[in-house]
């Protein structure tokens, strides 16, 4: 921070302690880099705050408060600064710099005692209460007013549909007001926005809205926003019961980035999270897994066809060992009822047989489970799946339940479990530093896990919007696309010819996607017809990258992510059906260092509709500067796994 911004600071400080009486005080802090800055307002009963970067107003004075019937009144204030690193268990990057400044400001609600946060970074700003002093009888209602300028564009998550946007944000009030024809989206709900939430204007760095740390905040379902007609902007509110010793708010958390492909590598979301919880958490393994869901119905060429038996699974078994794949997941139908402490098990699987000769060959399982056939029992579940030797768990239909996701995190992980939570799970941001073996969720439209599939167009907008609250499981993967767009597949998609990709797309999507459990979609031999390309996913280092890049971005068009492990790059991009040329420039690689590249593309003849099983394979070398054009067809990708080279 400048001298004169501290010097602001210190002065407004001793104005207030000194005369606590004066009808109106504000604050000023600035990030580390002074680009950003937040002021506080308290005005007439209210706390409002202001964002700002670079003099430009990027959300004008808006009401932040724990109890907006009552008169707020700023008591004390300190400032403080932090700069230090942490290590998480797995992620987008090995180490993290929490470097921030803060202000802490005692705030006064009619006796009732709080404290406000305001945590500036140079990427972003996190705002959180905390109240210690009162009466369990109350009740807090939690807000925070976004008073964004007119002319502003939305881009919003849309559950397990393709994301919103891009909405005017003028529009977007017309649409949700109470007389309005038109309030519904383009699957005939109503038009509702939910997090993460991106907000462009020309000229200006993109925001993005969420939350972070959710987790903490017992008594906090997760954040919802909307349009408020009264206060004229968007508002999130959420009521509780103040109940227990201590009330602490989640973090409303506001992103800047000045490209919108850093909204998915920025790192405040991380920082603001509580540390890790886990005394242990060596246990905790990333990876890949294969999934036996959409292979059922597959018929490979021996005869042998897919299904939930104890033969298939052994088939999935024998390709795991021998491609060295970290997991398999087991899903739905492995029972056929539960009740509480047993589960009636499928006629047709034997699933001891299945474990013992998982055992044997020395690979890992995961098991699906939900509540929809009975309850196992909470207390009983998760220590029942790591007597049987599982890994981890998929739990189906989860639902948007912030107290249940907390319960099934902590009994997972005392039981050494791995946790995928699937069908509209909450959005628990920076989860994964708190619990690491909370290691993907299917806060997304996973790719044919709704059976309904989607274009390249909405992949782009789900890597750049969904992605920014943390770990996806979308199911990318798939490489017998003109089997499955045939229609055989059990579980393939509802309408034959509507999974419009490329087998490298999909590959690419393995990557740019972040997870602790990258979910891969196909039968073995679908992978090993095409084995020089699926080297790609195989060799992926999922969640021990040491850093993350998105290096090209624009919104439903395309992206490129770079992710490096021990000295090596993989890079994927993916493009619209429009296709085209990326530049991908290496200025990421060491000076002085030649590199092997291995380059798996698309190729004239590819195309997402026509044609999306035509690939190619071929190898180069590079170095620093070098800008590969990445010539990518209709819906279609480009992957580069860049290595020092052996050759000396």
């Amino acid at each position: 921070m400048e001298l004169k911004n501290k010097f602001f600071l210190i002065l407004i400080v001793v104005m207030l302690l000194q005369g606590c009486n004066q009808k109106e005080s504000t604050f000023q802090i600035n990030s580390p880099n002074d680009k950003i800055a937040v002021v506080i307002h308290n005005l007439e009963g209210k706390i409002t705050y202001s964002l700002l970067s670079m003099g430009d107003t990027l959300v004008k004075p808006s009401e932040f408060s724990i109890f907006p019937d009552k008169s707020a009144k700023i008591m004390a204030v300190q400032n403080r600064s932090e700069n230090s690193k942490w290590k998480p268990t797995w992620g987008q990057f090995s180490e993290f710099n929490d470097n921030y400044n803060e202000l802490m400001l005692d705030v006064e609600y009619n006796q009732v005692k709080t404290k406000l946060y305001v945590r500036l970074y140079d990427q972003g700003v996190g705002l959180r209460y905390e109240i210690e002093d009162y009466k369990e009888e109350d009740q807090a209602t939690f807000l925070c007013q976004y008073q964004l300028n007119s002319g502003q564009v939305i881009y919003s998550a849309n559950r397990e549909h393709e994301p919103l946007g891009p909405l005017e944000l003028d529009e977007y009030k017309k649409a949700v007001m109470p007389n309005a024809k038109e309030a519904h989206n383009t699957v005939g709900e109503k038009l509702k926005i939910y997090i993460p939430i991106i907000v462009e204007q020309p000229n200006t760095p993109y925001l993005s809205l969420l939350e972070s740390d959710l987790f903490s905040a017992k008594g906090f379902e997760s954040m919802k926003i909307g349009y408020d007609e009264e206060r004229g902007s968007l508002v999130s509110s959420h009521k509780t019961e103040l109940e227990g010793g201590k009330l602490i708010t989640p973090w409303r958390v506001i992103l800047v980035n000045d490209k919108v492909g850093d909204l998915v590598v920025n790192p405040v979301t991380m920082n603001l999270a509580a540390p890790l919880a886990l005394e242990d958490d060596s246990w905790v393994k990333p990876g890949i897994t294969l999934w036996d869901w959409r292979v059922h119905g597959y018929t490979a060429d021996d005869g042998f066809q897919y299904g939930i038996t104890t033969e298939s699974y052994k088939r999935f078994i024998d390709f795991q060992k021998e491609m060295g794949i970290g997991y398999f997941l087991i899903d739905d139908f492995w029972y056929k009822h539960v009740s509480k402490g047993h589960f009636e098990l499928s006629d047709h699987l034997n699933l001891q047989e299945v474990i013992d000769y998982a055992n044997d060959m020395g690979t890992d399982l995961l098991l699906y489970y939900d509540n929809r056939h009975g309850s196992y029992g909470n207390d009983e579940l998760f220590p029942y799946y790591e007597s049987l030797g599982m890994k981890g768990m998929k739990y189906g239909f989860m639902g948007d339940n912030a107290k249940f996701t907390r319960m099934a995190v902590q009994k997972g992980a005392e039981s050494h479990l791995l946790m995928d939570f699937h069908d509209g799970p909450v959005p628990m941001t920076g989860i994964e530093r708190t619990y690491p073996n909370a290691v993907s969720k299917e806060y997304c439209h996973a790719q044919q896990d709704r059976r309904a599939a989607f274009t390249p167009e909405a992949f782009v907008k789900m890597a750049l919007i969904n992605a920014i609250q943390g770990p996806l499981d979308m199911n990318n993967g798939a490489f017998d696309l003109t089997g499955i767009n045939r229609g055989e597949r059990e579980k393939g998609p509802r309408e034959q010819g509507s999974y419009i990709s490329t087998v490298t797309s999909e590959a690419a999507r393995t990557l740019i996607i972040y997870a602790g459990l990258v979910c891969i979609t196909d039968a073995p031999e679908a992978y090993m017809e095409k084995a020089d390309l699926f080297e790609f996913i195989q060799k992926l280092p999922i969640g021990k990258w040491d850093e993350s890049r998105v290096l090209n971005a624009k919104m439903g068009e395309y992206i490129t992510t770079a992710r490096s492990h021990n000295g090596e790059w993989f890079v994927g991009s993916v493009h619209d059906q429009k296709g085209g040329v990326l530049n991908i420039p290496l200025d990421f690689l060491k000076d002085g260092v030649t590199y092997d590249v291995t380059y798996y593309e698309d190729t004239d003849e590819t195309h997402c509709v026509t044609n999306p099983e035509a690939y190619q394979v071929r190898t180069g070398t590079a170095k620093k500067g070098d800008i590969v054009k990445a010539k990518i067809a209709p819906g279609g990708g480009h992957c580069m796994w860049i290595r020092p080279s052996t050759n000396k």
